[in-house]
């Protein structure tokens, strides 16, 4: 069978768009996303590492992205770096609804240079980070590569999934953080799609996510 002979579930009909809008006394952060989309992306978080990170998502993972933020930069970067992995979280999880008919699982080996990496994630309903990368420099440019794993925390905790990160090889800082940014772009690329299989049914033999 072909997804057209399911033409009751109008998978495509659907539309998976959230917007998110989060303020805090350190950070003012939008999100605007849909899962659905072609990799359009719009991001403006006043971390230029970052912004070149969120657009590996949007490009990798065909989600159309709206990025706004700011923050107390004077600081550093730590609070809205944190804040936007949060509110992007909080934007899939309200995309995703109660993700009925979506794969759920997703899994990728992205390679850059010399640099591997591989995601594995369950958007399970249960937030879970197993963090493997060992990334050899403090900065990349001005961004403290310590907040990559304060990113992930933050993006899984309010997404409700489940996330491995291993490293299987790399020496550049760069190539290692955005090898793993690739894959996990297609890992979330593959577990939102939508598997006609399901109709609209919840992917649990539980019954609930």
């Amino acid at each position: 069978m072909q997804i057209s002979d399911y033409p009751q579930l109008n998978l495509s009909s659907v539309p998976r768009i959230a917007s998110v809008h989060r303020t805090t006394g350190e950070t003012d952060v939008q999100v605007t996303i849909n899962l659905d989309g072609t990799g359009i992306c719009t991001a403006a978080t006043g971390i230029p590492f970052l912004d070149h990170m969120l657009h590996q998502i949007s490009s990798h993972g065909l989600i159309d992205l709206d990025v706004k933020a700011k923050g107390d930069w004077e600081i550093d970067d730590h609070h809205t770096n944190e804040d936007v992995g949060i509110t992007l979280g909080q934007a899939f999880s309200k995309a995703l609804g109660d993700r009925k008919g979506i794969v759920r699982f997703g899994n990728f080996l992205a390679p850059l240079d010399e640099a591997l990496v591989q995601v594995a994630l369950d958007f399970s309903g249960r937030p879970h980070l197993s963090y493997g990368l060992q990334i050899p420099t403090e900065r990349v440019g001005t961004y403290d590569t310590q907040l990559v794993r304060e990113f992930f925390v933050a993006l899984i905790n309010h997404s409700q999934m489940t996330l491995h990160i291993r490293q299987l090889d790399g020496i550049n800082s760069h190539h290692i953080i955005e090898a793993t940014f690739k894959a996990f772009a297609r890992a979330v690329r593959m577990a939102v799609e939508i598997d006609p299989r399901r109709a609209l049914t919840i992917p649990s033999s539980k019954g609930v996510l």
